[in-house]
């Protein structure tokens, strides 16, 4: 028995039990114990680190007499590898022949049952329907391993085990469905789990992995889980466990007899060897036995079989290498290992090996040598296979590798089987060439991998690939599947030794047909096809004639590479190893005469072809090219104008850092819950940062970078990593334009997805590369930015209505974007004044927004202003008040020309009372000095101080009968006018 914390018993226990027997027997006619009667146990050891020796009956009351408990070793005593602690004498002893030991270890290779201490059981996962019943759904034993379930339940496979002193645990495992999630981990004395960034298990890369953990000491209890998200349908591969070893233990207390088809020959064996190719043995075997001449066995099988006749099924063809002479010849080979015989009555023979026919060409990039041979030629040169040239001035070779003839297995390629039932087969043939074509070669069983590898050491720096979306490098081939069953053919891409990711696969028979795919990270380091023919197991080789054949592989820009052609440098190499001088960035080469022309405005370099003036491609509308000139971008602006209205500018910049958002949820048949989860990047300069989605549950460490991508995440149970996402990949990593247009490039973004308000929405057209069978001119997406300036809306993305995915058909993506950044900037045409009335000689200006409000940011609304103003009251005192002014003026105007007047009237009565009565007559003045006094008089006499009534008075007494003023005249006067008399006598 082996030494495990949960089987062990406490010495008080086990002294009670002890008692207890012999007082129950002690009367009872009961024989004496035996030695096969009962078997010793340690105790549990105390804080001295001692333990007794107790001896347990096998079964109740069938004898009586056990041993006394017995001091037992120290608890840190245990014992090598090749030996077991015999407990009678409490010494290590070696195993016999026959039987193996790990010492202080334990191993579990046989699977026929679940062995003792391994516990599985099945429960439903959190998030799917808690009505599906998956107590069936466990872990089970299939002879060589154990396997996982398939359906949508959480199957979890466990063992504890207490370890005397640090240890560790190992096993291997197959785990090749990525539609499974596989953890493993483990949980110490205080239940607490291993780190939950190391426990997911990496994609199994067609083989068997191997797995190795350090364990505590103390108690571990050790945890297999897996769960199946089945988001595709289709059969679902199960996770295999084998060969699970822990270390650490004290001791084992038993030999393990070797199983069927190993033996070990002699004594102390740590481990039992596996049996040569047609040998057998059975367990516990110290030798293996030959078959006899009309049987075969595999390596490691207990049991021989009777040889069948041999059939067309059983050999294959292939071409050997070109010799000296540049022949090859094609030959026939029988199945290793030949399980059949030639001599049954219906057996066909091995055909005779073809005559030797003159070799087909190297392939492009290679020549052939005196030896006939093929060398790949210098990095400035070219070939179609025959000799190689040198590359015009100009132009560069463009390096990567092609294979299209198939007389030799290329060196960077290697082939290989893998068994799904166990199986120690040595086959290694998996594919063979056959001149024109390699195609798969017939397996020992039908259920087998045949699986084709490509290493590559790494990319060139980018030159003719476009730097803005990544892309280093491109693969593609041609191929074909001739099927009658249920085949499957895969093709799948390595990030790492140990890590393949598959990118597509094909069912049944498919026509002759190419496939590409786009490389765009360094870490692409392999490239893997695989191809089954059935996942119905059989012994038997019932489809050896279904085959995949693969005609051409070519992959660019791989370092180590060779040229078929050379084209002009293209205007973006920058490579440090570049044998020709490009073009400056924003030129392209003239095709006639290899001149560099420059490129129109805002236009942006094809990388696909940097020659002729087709190599300008046109930036969208409202994109700028970038300063490499090889992709248009979007400073995050937008300006439109619509009819005769104003120009409206939009700023989506405080949009432009990366936003993810998730789609509602989504259900498996089995009503497990999933997520759609978007990561976009809108817009932004040349160092903006692109959106990544990432695969965190296989560790592939795959990373997809954008403007937008998408992967699924489920809900996790894990404390610290509430989801896992996986399967992401790229929806646009190029940017068509910006434009209030519903079509652009061929891309469509129809209103009846979103009806639009009365303001246009903004959309974004972007465009992605990566191509796939659904999708064979890539995926596309379109975002509308939709103006909502309400003050307390919160920005969200949703997805349309009608095709709740993102998508309608799979390729093109829509979204639609509401936010306050998405209005146009306001402007003065946006708000209106109101103005007050005026009062208290204050008169106010207000200033509010149109309605309905759709602009935010930009112009500021402008406070209140006030000015001075004059009101009504004012006018009508100041009209009162010119008015009395005028009327004091008109009167005083009135009075003084009324003055005015009667001093003319009294000149002018005075010149008529000195001209005598003669007409036409004026009186002459006596003497200038008297005229000048008279006037003086005059005006003295006028200027007498009267009241205004006193003047009226006078005037008016002074007025004689005939209407005339009678006026006293002094003497002066008289005498002047004697003397005027008398000189007119004269």
């Amino acid at each position: 028995m082996m030494e495990q914390g949960l089987g062990h018993l406490r010495i008080c226990t086990l002294c009670a039990v002890v008692l207890g027997l012999v007082f129950a027997y002690s009367s009872a006619d009961l024989p004496m114990c035996k030695g096969s009667d009962y078997h010793f146990e340690y105790t549990e050891c105390d804080v001295l680190g001692s333990r007794w020796r107790v001896a347990i009956p096998n079964k109740a009351e069938t004898c009586t007499g056990l041993p006394d408990p017995v001091k037992g070793t120290q608890c840190t005593f245990s014992c090598s590898e090749g030996e077991f602690l015999d407990m009678q004498s409490q010494q290590c002893q070696k195993c016999a022949a026959g039987t193996f030991s790990l010492g202080t270890s334990i191993a579990f290779e046989e699977w026929d049952s679940l062995p003792t201490g391994f516990i599985t059981h099945g429960v439903a996962t959190n998030e799917g329907n808690a009505f599906i019943n998956c107590s069936n759904s466990t872990w089970t034993p299939k002879g060589e391993y154990v396997a996982s379930n398939t359906d949508e339940c959480t199957a979890t496979l466990s063992y504890a085990v207490s370890l005397k002193k640090p240890g560790a645990l190992s096993f291997e495992y197959f785990y090749p469905d990525s539609s499974i999630y596989f953890e493993f981990f483990v949980q110490n004395d205080q239940c607490q789990s291993t780190d939950s960034e190391s426990r997911w298990m990496r994609i199994s890369e067609s083989s068997w992995s191997h797995y190795k953990v350090e364990l505590s000491k103390g108690n571990n209890v050790l945890y297999w889980k897996t769960t199946t998200y089945a988001l595709l349908g289709g059969a679902v591969k199960p996770v295999l466990l084998r060969n699970i070893q822990v270390s650490g233990v004290a001791y084992t207390s038993e030999c393990f007899h070797c199983k069927p088809g190993t033996h070990s020959s002699k004594e102390g064996s740590a481990r039992c060897t596996p049996c040569p190719a047609d040998t057998y043995s059975n367990k516990g075997a110290t030798v293996c036995h030959e078959c006899e001449s009309d049987k075969y066995a595999v390596p490691g099988s207990g049991s021989c079989k009777p040889r069948p006749a041999c059939t067309n099924s059983d050999y294959f063809y292939t071409h050997t290498p070109c010799d000296s002479e540049g022949k090859t010849q094609l030959m026939y080979k029988w199945i290793e290992p030949k399980i059949c015989s030639e001599i049954i009555e219906g057996a066909v023979k091995l055909p005779a090996s073809g005559e030797k026919q003159t070799c087909p060409p190297c392939n492009p990039g290679f020549f052939v040598t005196n030896s006939s041979a093929c060398e790949p030629c210098s990095n400035d040169s070219y070939s179609d296979g025959k000799v190689c040239k040198k590359c015009p001035v100009g132009t560069e070779a463009v390096l990567g590798l092609e294979y299209k003839w198939w007389n030799t297995m290329p060196k960077n390629m290697e082939s290989s089987v893998f068994h799904q039932e166990f199986s120690n087969s040595d086959q290694r043939t998996a594919w063979e060439v056959a001149g024109e074509y390699i195609y798969t070669a017939p397996g020992v069983q039908d259920t087998d991998y045949l699986t084709l590898t490509l290493n590559v050491p790494g990319y060139r720096a980018q030159s003719l690939t476009n730097s803005e979306r990544n892309e280093l490098s491109r693969i593609t081939f041609v191929f074909e599947t001739i099927c009658t069953a249920d085949c499957r053919f895969y093709f799948l891409v390595g990030y790492s030794k140990w890590n393949n990711y598959l990118v597509e696969q094909w069912k049944g028979r498919n026509g002759k047909q190419s496939y590409s795919y786009l490389i765009q990270s360094n870490h692409t380091v392999s490239f893997t096809w695989t191809f089954q023919r059935t996942e119905e197991f059989s012994m038997d080789r019932n489809f050896s004639t279904d085959a995949a054949k693969i005609y051409s592989i070519h992959i660019t820009n791989v370092i180590g590479g060779v040229a078929s052609q050379c084209l002009r440098c293209a205007v973006t190499s920058d490579k440090a190893d570049s044998s020709c001088v490009p073009c400056p960035p924003g030129h392209y080469m003239v095709n006639t005469t290899g001149e560099c022309e420059k490129c129109p405005p805002n236009t942006y370099i094809r990388t696909s072809q940097p020659v002729g003036k087709t190599a300008c491609v046109q930036c969208g509308p409202n994109t700028k090219r970038n300063k490499a000139y090889t992709a248009c971008l979007s400073d995050c602006t937008f300006r439109v104008q619509s009819g005769g209205e104003a120009v409206q500018t939009y700023d989506f910049s405080p949009l432009s850092n990366v936003t993810g958002f998730t789609s509602s949820p989504r259900f498996t048949n089995r009503g497990l819950r999933y997520f759609h989860h978007f990561n976009l990047n809108l817009c932004g300069t040349e160092s903006q940062v692109p959106a990544s989605c990432v695969d965190n549950v296989t560790e592939s460490g795959k990373v997809v970078k954008g403007y937008v991508c998408q992967s699924t995440v489920v809900p996790s149970d894990i404390r610290s990593q509430s989801m896992v996402s996986s399967q992401p990949f790229i929806i646009g990593d190029s940017l068509m334009g910006v434009t209030t247009e519903t079509t652009l490039g061929g891309i469509s973004s129809p209103a009846w997805l979103f009806p639009s308000p009365q303001l246009p929405d903004v959309i974004f057209y972007y465009k992605s590369s990566d191509t796939t069978q659904a999708c064979k001119q890539g995926r596309s997406a379109t975002v509308r930015l939709r103006c909502n300036p309400t003050p307390n809306v919160k920005d969200h993305i949703i997805l349309p209505s009608k095709c709740s995915e993102g998508t309608c058909d799979g390729c093109t993506f829509h979204f639609l974007w509401e936010s306050q950044h998405a209005c146009p900037l306001c402007t003065t045409d946006h708000y209106r004044e109101i103005v007050s009335a005026c009062i208290q000689g204050i008169q106010r200006t207000t200033y509010v927004w149109q309605q309905p409000l759709q602009c935010y940011g930009g112009e500021s609304l402008p406070t209140q202003k006030v000015s001075a103003c004059v009101s009504m009251d004012f006018w009508l005192k100041f009209g009162v008040s010119i008015g009395l002014i005028a009327a004091v003026l008109l009167a005083s105007l009135i009075c003084y020309f009324w003055k005015k007047t009667r001093k003319l009237q009294y000149k002018y009565s005075r010149l008529m009372m000195s001209s005598g009565g003669k007409e036409c007559e004026l009186p002459t003045a006596d003497s200038c000095a008297i005229m000048e006094g008279e006037d003086a008089e005059d005006d003295l006499m006028d200027l007498t101080h009267k009241s205004f009534f006193t003047k009226i008075k006078s005037f008016s007494r002074e007025r004689t009968s005939d209407g005339f003023d009678s006026v006293p005249l002094k003497s002066s006067s008289r005498h002047q006018q004697d003397e005027e008399e008398e000189e007119e006598e004269d």
